[in-house]
């Protein structure tokens, strides 16, 4: 290719050097004069969702050499939630999506790369690699590692991830013997993948597939299937092709992607975090979007899927179901699918669908538009006096009873403190658990809030209490968690004068969530406010609190 990028770096007698470097790669003058490929490649031996990743890297090197490149590989970081969960590990988890952009950015300018294959998988891996992808606007595809398969508990029960976290509230409340925890421990995550419900890594999985940035069949192919390992070939190849025609990815991801992005979002009813990476994803790509966008596709788009934890469903169903085509090919009926859009495959989203003949094939895990479990999407923006520019629920994994609801305050400072609180037994029927200076800046690093969470469920209190954070919450969070309340407490934000026994009314139906106390005495609580200041050890971290922007923006930096 005469006008390959990275011609400027091995060509011409000045870069004699240069080659002398690739040579001692052990490339031939055959590989040099190919066009190269990076193909970052996220794996490790730490993250469950990214151990086998190896194996698909030589999937897409091959693919590449198939199509005529020359495939080089680098590594990127990646953080497992799971494990960083619950204690100061996960303080590292959302920014890790920006240090993994900055990185891969890095690599590929500093190395003059013609095009990109990415290999994430979990959570802030692939919406980090998404933004690299953005702003390096190379022909690129994204290739996931695809979900876990459900565990086997028993006979007759399947469970997950989610399962094991509800089920140490269940210890605590005497349902349970831990013994019988262990054994579940055991069996619940079977092996390679990401978490097998429609939590964070799957639902972003899912979603790069239908902005059309990676394959049809991305999101839900089992990490085990070879299925999963003939996509990543085939993404190999097809990166050559967007090479040789010069497809970029800013030629598809437009104002119409987005909006196939969140209708989709909705219909699944994925991760509540996905209200942090579309706006950042998006903002890379030059398209501002707030979370307007989210409220005004979900009072369109129905809720056609439940998957866990808000159901019975597994990735893996969804596979079986039809998959991503089917969704966007039902929500096609309402006009919500623009068509017209350009994918990787060389073809637009209507060309896609027709080809794989999309339609759904189990109509129990993808119901059709006249049986959708709600008219509106699975997540759901509120407003009001106590988050003024926003907070987010999942609303299609909230109990009927807390969809309206008035909850006494219940303030903590810290997920500790109120994990104590609810493993204790303090929390009782109509409380508010408040949870605050854990925002992007307060936090730093706006924690997932999936332990306290999932322990509510599993004491049975899932439909008589309610979490509202200025954090966020794991995609497997389930019932009435409230989380991204902007502004957060450390910029001074109303969830920062809430105090103990205030009455918060909860309305998801009308968008709302007010503080339930006087103006005049909001005033006065203000005037004597100083925001509390977490002392972090870390250098990361306070950089990190410089310069992040609020959860209402996609906790961009600033």
């Amino acid at each position: 290719m005469d006008d390959a990028r990275s011609k400027k770096m091995k060509d011409g007698l000045e870069k004699a050097p240069h080659r002398s470097l690739l040579y001692a790669l052990g490339l031939t003058r055959e590989e040099m004069g190919r066009p190269l490929v990076g193909v970052v490649n996220a794996a490790s031996e730490i993250v469950p969702g990214h151990i086998h990743l190896h194996t698909l890297a030589q999937a897409v090197k091959a693919g590449v050499r198939m199509a005529g490149g020359t495939p080089l590989e680098f590594p990127a970081i990646a953080v497992c939630d799971g494990i960083a969960m619950n204690h100061e590990g996960m303080r590292f988890s959302l920014p890790s999506r920006e240090f993994i952009a900055d990185s891969t950015e890095i690599m590929a300018r500093a190395h003059a790369f013609d095009a990109l294959v990415f290999i994430p998988n979990c959570d802030k891996c692939t919406p980090g690699m998404l933004m690299a992808m953005m702003r390096l606007n190379l022909p690129s595809v994204l290739v996931s590692g695809g979900p876990m398969l459900p565990g086997k508990l028993d006979p007759n029960t399947r469970g997950d991830l989610i399962t094991v976290f509800e089920a140490v509230g269940r210890v605590r409340a005497g349902t349970m013997t831990e013994n019988e925890l262990e054994c579940m421990t055991e069996r619940a995550c079977p092996g390679c993948g990401a978490c097998a419900g429609m939590f964070t890594a799957n639902s972003m999985n899912c979603l790069a597939e239908t902005i059309g940035v990676a394959l049809p069949g991305n999101g839900v192919i089992p990490a085990v299937s070879a299925a999963r390992v003939r996509l990543a070939k085939s993404a190999g190849m097809k990166v050559m092709h967007l090479l040789k025609n010069g497809i970029r990815p800013l030629d598809i991801v437009t104002q119409k992607s987005v909006e196939n992005a969140v209708a989709v979002d909705m219909a699944l009813g994925c991760s509540t975090n996905t209200v942090l990476h579309l706006p950042a994803i998006f903002g890379e790509a030059g398209l501002g979007i707030g979370l307007e966008i989210f409220d005004e596709v979900s009072s369109k788009s129905p809720n056609l899927c439940k998957l866990s934890p808000a159901g019975k469903h597994f990735m893996v169903d969804l596979d079986n179901a039809g998959g991503i085509p089917a969704v966007m090919s039902e929500l096609d009926k309402l006009g919500l699918i623009h068509k017209d859009c350009m994918t990787v495959t060389g073809k637009t989203v209507g060309e896609n669908l027709k080809d794989l003949n999309a339609r759904i094939l189990d109509a129990e895990v993808i119901r059709p538009i006249g049986q959708a479990y709600s008219k509106q999407g699975g997540i759901a923006i509120l407003r009001g006096s106590l988050a003024p520019d926003g907070a987010v629920v999942k609303q299609s994994a909230v109990a009927p009873e807390m969809m309206r609801r008035d909850v006494r305050a219940r303030v903590f400072d810290s997920e500790e403190s109120a994990m104590q609180a609810v493993l204790g037994g303090d929390i009782k029927a109509g409380d508010g658990v408040v949870i605050r200076y854990e925002g992007p800046r307060g936090g730093p690093g706006m924690r997932e809030m999936l332990s306290p969470t999932a322990a509510i469920t599993g004491m049975g209190l899932g439909r008589d209490v309610a979490l509202l954070t200025d954090g966020r919450f794991s995609g497997g969070t389930n019932g009435a968690a409230i989380g991204h309340i902007s502004p957060e407490a450390a910029d001074g934000g109303p969830i920062a004068l809430v105090r103990e026994g205030d009455m918060i009314r909860i309305d998801i139906a009308e968008r709302k969530l007010d503080l339930l106390v006087d103006e005049n005495e909001l005033a006065a609580r203000k005037t004597s406010f100083t925001a509390l200041q977490k002392d972090t050890p870390y250098p990361v971290l306070r950089r990190y609190a410089r310069l992040v922007g609020s959860a209402a923006t996609g906790a961009r930096y600033k």
